[in-house]
């Protein structure tokens, strides 16, 4: 909800520092894994129960998930960076309430568990729908350019993160805000299958 409206101050910075990066012969994949790599560290933080230092690490992560696309953007994008990109990503945002189920296995567990149930559910709707606009040739520069049909939903990458941030500075209130969080994903999940039903319940499938 929150994604296109913040691209068009976001972006400028970015791109600035991607072409910059790209200048000195730093690749968007070698971005993309380092922000994976802070995204892991950040939740063996959180195990731990270093919270603040899983901030830091946390923004570090997402500072590198918006640099790759400017690097790529500046190099020439690819579609195994697309790939590698999201792929990076949804490993991230299921590391995260992972961590904090380890850290208290007893408080968060089930909170835990339903919160990754959500975002699987939610993926997967996300995913299928990047797949039927492929197909269908839909295209969007509402969330930057990206290799991904990506839909505006209720919860998007902005939302998740803000609600990490919140994660590390409230963990004692895991349990409550994962219920939330949850039942917000799957809100955003019927929305954009409802969607899709829409737009493409009366469509026949393209033809090669």
């Amino acid at each position: 909800m929150l994604d296109r409206h913040l691209r068009p101050w976001i972006d400028p910075p970015l791109d600035r520092l991607g072409r910059r990066l790209a200048a000195a012969g730093v690749s968007a994949d070698g971005v993309t894994l380092a922000g994976l790599v802070a995204g892991l560290a950040a939740a063996g933080a959180v195990v731990a129960g270093l919270f603040w230092l899983a901030l830091g690490l946390i923004a570090l992560s997402r500072l590198a998930d918006g640099l790759d696309g400017a690097v790529a953007r500046a190099r020439g994008p690819s579609d195994f960076g697309g790939y590698l990109d999201i792929t990076a990503d949804f490993l991230f945002y299921g590391t995260i309430p992972l961590a904090f189920v380890l850290h208290d296995p007893a408080a968060n567990g089930a909170a835990g568990a339903f919160l990754l149930l959500s975002f699987y559910v939610n993926g997967a709707s996300f995913l299928g729908y990047a797949i039927l606009a492929e197909r269908h040739g839909l295209r969007t520069r509402s969330h930057g350019v990206k290799s991904l049909y990506f839909t505006a939903g209720l919860l998007e990458g902005s939302e998740t993160i803000l609600f990490f941030v919140l994660l590390c500075l409230w963990p004692g209130h895991f349990p409550l805000l994962a219920w939330v969080f949850g039942v917000l994903c799957f809100v955003t999940a019927l929305a954009r299958v409802l969607m899709a039903r829409r737009i493409f319940a009366g469509c026949a499938a393209p033809r090669g």
